[in-house]
């Protein structure tokens, strides 16, 4: 059975970083590619972050870019997000996912499992 559990969220101030967690069991890491979604109240879930099965390619919208980080340690389970630099808009339940065979980086039908979602909040 898979299970998907993401950490690390919480309360921080504009301009501050957090970084954020997912053990991943049920499943060999290294055959999925991996990637981080967000969803703010009355949003649809977008892609932060995308980061192929060997970690060697990383994706970020432009929303993001040069703020946030994904990488993995395929040996101990776990995918990380570092966000540097967060701003309010930021403010959003995060979640990780995991994608057998993903073909389009952010769209969320490529994706197979996901874990329940850490909340952000980013206050001015």
């Amino acid at each position: 059975q898979v299970q998907m559990v993401e950490s690390g969220g919480g309360l921080v101030q504009e301009g501050g970083s957090l970084r954020l967690s997912c053990l991943v069991s049920g499943l060999t890491l290294r055959d999925y590619a991996m990637g981080w979604f967000r969803q703010a109240p009355g949003k649809e879930r977008e892609g932060v972050a995308c980061i192929s099965w060997s970690g060697a390619s990383t994706y970020y919208p432009d929303s993001v870019k040069g703020r946030f980080t994904a990488s993995r340690d395929n040996d101990k389970a776990t995918l990380y997000l570092q966000m540097n630099s967060l701003k309010p808009e930021d403010t959003a339940n995060y979640y990780c996912a995991a994608g057998y065979f993903v073909r389009r980086w952010f769209d969320t039908h490529d994706y197979n499992y996901w874990g329940q979602g850490t909340l952000v909040t980013v206050s001015s």
